[in-house]
């Protein structure tokens, strides 16, 4: 029922979002408000007569970032965020306390990071998604929030044209599930991974605003 919930406000908020999030240039592609392409999608400058345009992923630069989602900084300081929570949730209660108890939660956190880069980067491939963040192009805060939120449902096509995000989805939900078969008995129900899924959909959006309203030199490096 949550995960039903989840999925359907998801849709509607990227009905009412992607209209604002949609800007054409002169080849009728996507434009965003950056120029490193590697990193945005976006190649060429802002302005009237020089519009930017949406940069499809290129191999390599897929494989970048499947490496960096499963094991680089974001996903170390996603694995000790969480495992710190749940330490002080003590949760699971199986796993007590202790800088052990610390270790086998966030090796807990990690392995499910993994899982659904892995997950992710496979499904992208296969259904020609592109699941990057774009900052919004609009200046009031209440638009670029709406826009942060809602680009956690969206992903692009080839051409940077927006839908529903189902590679993210689908690799957030598969790894809460998989995630069971090493968790204790307090852990491991159906119910669980749909408490787990939510909150890492709740993360990503977070994630999103910081991206869109953290500093733009720091910005560049997310």
């Amino acid at each position: 029922m949550r995960i039903s919930t989840f999925l359907i406000f998801g849709l509607l908020w990227w009905q009412s979002a992607a209209p604002a999030q949609n800007f054409t240039g002169n080849a009728g592609a996507v434009v965003a408000p950056d120029t490193d392409s590697a990193k945005t999608g976006v190649i060429g400058g802002i302005g009237p007569d020089n519009p930017p345009t949406y940069a499809p992923l290129t191999t390599s630069e897929r494989l970048r970032q499947y490496v960096l989602n499963a094991f680089g900084p974001e996903a170390i300081l996603h694995a000790a965020a969480a495992a710190g929570i749940t330490q002080w949730s003590d949760t699971p209660k199986e796993w007590k306390q202790g800088s052990e108890a610390y270790g086998e939660r966030f090796g807990n956190y990690l392995a499910e990071q993994v899982i659904r880069a892995t997950l992710e980067a496979g499904a992208a491939v296969g259904l020609h998604e592109d699941n990057r963040y774009f900052k919004s192009t609009d200046r009031g805060f209440g638009k670029r929030l709406k826009h942060a939120v809602g680009s956690v449902f969206v992903a692009r096509n080839e051409v940077g044209q927006e839908h529903f995000a189902y590679s993210r989805f689908g690799a957030a939900l598969g790894s809460a599930f998989i995630s069971r078969a090493w968790q204790p008995r307090s852990e491991d129900s159906a119910g669980a991974a749909a408490v787990n899924f939510g909150a890492t959909m709740a993360v990503d959006i977070g994630w999103n605003v910081f991206r869109e309203f953290c500093p733009k030199r720091l910005g560049r490096h997310l």
